[in-house]
């Protein structure tokens, strides 16, 4: 039996044998890729190959003076990450996701070049930083400087939203879409100034035909001399704005 035993754990002993000598390289001399210090520092002196490194509490990582630190992925991300903020480096983006915020500031002049302490600071785009592309923003206003203008573009279907209305103001206030354009409001929509539509993509009826199909239900814009819009079912043709239960009273 201990013949057996001493047989099995020969070559175990053997790899890590050799994994301490070949990786830490420990040798009569002490080891050529590490030293240990009294104040805890542990530095490494060649190259390293690591997986994942758990640093304790309070744990700083650092480089040698005068010299940059180099960390390289193989065909993989960098990521650092303390608790829920995340860092990662990649080969064609670096993303910085957190759920309790984050600062940049410049470590000379402690200055904050960007956060996301919105109560504290306004929110500004970095210098030199174009667009922002996010999926979901949540804030009280989006405005541009006085000499840009400010472009909102999207994929597929943009969702403006407001718990207290939804204003827009601007000298021109254009919207370019390809498919359709829905407004929503519970008491009014407001429409102040020049307002114009092209008709080029709206539906349009034959000659032969003004209501189209049985199926398709139409309404007419109408508006009052105050400006309060409305709609009107369209049951026969040449109808107008004049019905019952319009909102402009005598005056439409």
């Amino acid at each position: 039996c201990l013949a057996i035993i001493l047989s099995i754990c020969f070559p175990i002993m053997l790899k890590i044998t050799l994994v301490i000598w070949a990786v830490i390289r420990i040798g009569p001399n002490g080891c050529d890729s590490m030293e240990f210090h009294e104040s805890g520092l542990l530095r490494f002196k060649q190259v390293s190959d690591m997986g994942v490194i758990h640093p304790l509490y309070k744990s700083t990582v650092g480089g040698r003076r005068n010299e940059n630190l180099v960390i390289t992925g193989n065909n993989q991300p960098i990521v650092f990450q303390q608790g829920t903020t995340k860092l990662s480096v990649e080969k064609n983006k670096t993303s910085i996701t957190s759920d309790i915020g984050m600062q940049f500031f410049d470590p000379r002049t402690q200055n904050i070049l960007f956060s996301t302490d919105y109560e504290t600071h306004e929110f500004h785009l970095p210098k030199g930083v174009k667009s922002l592309n996010v999926q979901k923003a949540s804030t009280e206003r989006i405005t541009s400087n006085a000499t840009s203008d400010l472009n909102i573009k999207v994929d597929g279907r943009a969702i403006v939203r407001g718990n207290e209305g939804v204003f827009i103001m601007g000298k021109t206030i254009e919207f370019h879409m390809g498919g359709d354009m829905e407004l929503k409001a519970e008491n009014s929509i407001i429409l102040n100034g020049t307002v114009m539509v092209s008709p080029t993509r709206l539906p349009s009826s034959s000659s032969g035909d003004q209501l189209g199909p049985v199926d398709w239900v139409r309404y007419k814009l109408c508006m009052c001399a105050d400006g309060t819009l409305f709609r009107v079912q369209v049951t026969s043709q040449n109808m107008g704005c004049q019905v019952s239960d319009n909102p402009c009273g005598n005056t439409h």
